[in-house]
């Protein structure tokens, strides 16, 4: 376990493990690097680093009362600078799931020369029709919402928790991502969603501009990306793209041993 500072005073909490060249994890919109708890003995057995973080406002980060210190942009420098302490040497491979694969590609186009690669997970490019970025605002909005009213109660159960740990709520690590959930400030969580998520702008017309090797995976009953895969797969110049079986949104948890698989042999290719 270690922490870093942000370049406005905040701590961020960051999970390292193993050594080697690094692979960073970014999870999606209310989660936390325990998410990624199952990836971690399998790649670091491999010979990588395994790192993982909390998003300021999320899991172990901290979780600032001021809205002004949410946007996407601090986000990016939050990410440089767990990159740059990480591997100062070397670019490294982002791992985003959902709004972290979306963080992923604005990182890899404001900073080309600090990624290797990018494993795309249960993502997609953002919105490229202003309507859609609307209705997508106004989801987040009623997530924010909700979140103030009730806090976390309820978020690792029912519909709720296939988004959230995974579509087997059984599962060992499951239920130590539901934890790390349940454990948050509901308040900080909402003002990321209203600052950074709701807001994040779409890249579908910068995809050709990243240059370098994509992993795209997409679970088979996660309807709501297919078509967001086959976008990425289609204008990003250097992509695999894959559908995972028997899997929905939190693809890494659903089926983790395929997930981790895939995962190493496309390390082993770069």
């Amino acid at each position: 376990m270690s922490s870093i500072s942000t370049e406005d005073g905040l701590t961020l909490h960051v999970e390292i493990s193993g050594i080697g060249s690094s692979v960073i994890f970014s999870s999606g919109y209310c989660q936390t690097g325990q998410n990624f708890s199952g990836q971690v003995d399998s790649l670091v057995d491999a010979g990588f680093k395994v790192v993982r973080w909390d998003y300021r406002g999320h899991g172990q980060s901290d979780a600032p009362s001021g809205s002004h210190l949410y946007s996407l942009e601090k986000v990016l420098i939050d990410l440089k600078k767990i990159v740059d302490f990480t591997s100062p040497e070397e670019p490294v491979v982002l791992a985003g799931l959902s709004f972290g694969g979306l963080a992923s590609l604005h990182f890899a186009l404001h900073f080309p020369d600090r990624v290797r690669a990018l494993v795309l997970i249960s993502t997609g490019p953002g919105f490229k029709k202003p309507e859609a970025q609307r209705a997508w605002s106004e989801q987040v909005e009623r997530i924010a919402k909700r979140l103030e009213k009730t806090g976390f109660n309820g978020w690792t159960e029912g519909a709720a928790a296939k988004l959230a740990i995974g579509l087997n709520p059984s599962l060992p690590a499951a239920q130590s991502a539901g934890r790390a959930i349940l454990s948050q400030d509901p308040e900080g969580v909402a003002h990321f969603g209203r600052k950074v998520t709701a807001l994040a702008p779409g890249v579908v017309d910068d995809l050709d501009r990243i240059k370098q090797p994509a992993f795209i995976l997409i679970g088979e009953h996660d309807k709501a990306f297919r078509r967001a895969g086959e976008v990425m797969a289609s204008r990003l110049p250097n992509a695999k793209y894959t559908i995972v079986p028997r899997a929905g949104h939190v693809i890494n948890i659903d089926q983790e041993e395929f997930f981790n698989r895939e995962l190493l042999r496309f390390l082993e290719s770069l």
